[in-house]
């Protein structure tokens, strides 16, 4: 074998790990992190079946073995992000009307508590004149700093923490029953709660900030799998709900698959693009971490990404209309099956175990 064929079978394997970890369910930080990057993963496998392709002479059963498990790799890289390219078909259908008292507009805004750049999120605020402002890892500084925006938002909920854990709620719609939880820590909040839209009618609200697995915050990703999970059992069937936040997941994971597939959410990207709003600095690294997920009796108006404001994250805007006769011009996520329950309230129980220790 020379030189370059060793080089290729190296490669080969290199390029399989990602794609073996994904497989496994095994929630190891490093493991788990394999979710996030799909495309760059994706990329990396099609670079290394094309230089395969050409220094092998496939005179060795090997090197047919290596070729074979890069195309599937790449098969099923590719097939786990498809949903999120412009081929698929939308999940959510589009609103085609105007102005509507069933509509709800939200910016999602993880603003990273070390960043000062008040005046980009305000400036985003006032030009995209959402209903709801939700931002997360915001600190007394951010508290302080959005009380402008507070005579157009008269309806808060303020959790400041110095922990990248702050949460903070601005609505100029109702507020109403609202409740603080600490799901898996006393150190990571999240709110539920209900907002009367402008026609009067009553919508679920649920924010989410879970811990990500990481060799810094968490070392395995059990606790953020059992708070998506927990949330995903609780609002099964539940009509007129949104689920917004920084999920610290990607769409595409096992745990948002099934949290989607308990809760009855849809997911408005699918069909539309990646939308990835992480990691704002670095082009080559992003995927969707920031997530706004709805009951199947909502059309989207509008999805975007916005500017950067310094952030590790880009905020995140969209505007939903209540639709609840036309729910049917909508794709339902599957049904979970008994398996995918059971591994559900096994990770819900370790979760709180973990925490219980």
């Amino acid at each position: 074998m020379n030189l370059p064929e060793t080089i290729a079978l190296i490669l080969g394997f290199l390029a399989l790990l990602p794609t073996i970890a994904s497989l496994t369910r095994f929630d190891q930080w490093w493991i788990r992190g394999f979710d996030f990057p799909r495309l760059q993963i994706s990329s990396f496998i099609l670079i290394v079946i094309i230089y395969s392709g050409v220094v092998f002479d496939f005179s060795s059963f090997w090197e047919y073995v290596i070729m074979f498990l890069l195309v599937f790799s790449f098969l099923y890289q590719g097939v786990k992000i498809y949903p999120y390219t412009f081929f698929a078909k939308k999940q959510v259908h589009k609103f085609k009307g105007k102005d509507d008292p069933n509509e709800i507009s939200i910016l999602v805004s993880n603003v990273l508590a070390t960043n000062n750049n008040y005046g980009k999120l305000i400036t985003l605020i006032v030009q995209k004149n959402p209903d709801l402002v939700l931002t997360l890892e915001s600190n007394d500084d951010w508290e302080k700093n959005l009380e402008i925006i507070e005579k157009q938002y008269p309806y808060t909920v303020k959790i400041p923490q110095e922990n990248l854990y702050g949460m903070h709620l601005y609505s100029k719609l109702e507020l109403e029953d609202i409740d603080i939880k600490y799901l898996m820590s006393e150190e990571i909040p999240s709110i539920h709660g209900k907002v009367n839209l402008r026609s009067g009618k009553k919508v679920n609200i649920h924010c989410l900030h879970p811990k990500p697995p990481s060799p810094s915050e968490d070392t395995t990703s059990t606790n953020r799998d059992a708070e998506l999970l927990m949330v995903g059992k609780e609002i099964e069937g539940q009509r007129a709900t949104l689920v917004f936040g920084d999920l610290n997941d990607v769409a595409w994971s096992r745990t948002t698959d099934l949290f989607i597939s308990l809760s009855g959410l849809l997911d408005p990207r699918i069909g539309r693009g990646f939308f990835n709003t992480f990691h704002a600095q670095y082009p080559v690294f992003r995927w969707p971490l920031d997530h706004v997920f709805h009951s199947d009796d909502f059309l989207l108006d509008n999805l975007k990404r916005l500017d950067d404001i310094g952030s590790d994250h880009f905020p995140i805007f969209i505007k939903l209309v209540y639709d609840p006769e036309d729910d049917d011009l909508n794709n339902s996520p599957k049904d979970p099956d008994q398996e995918e329950r059971d591994w559900a309230d096994e990770k819900i129980e370790d979760g709180k175990t973990n925490n219980h220790n």
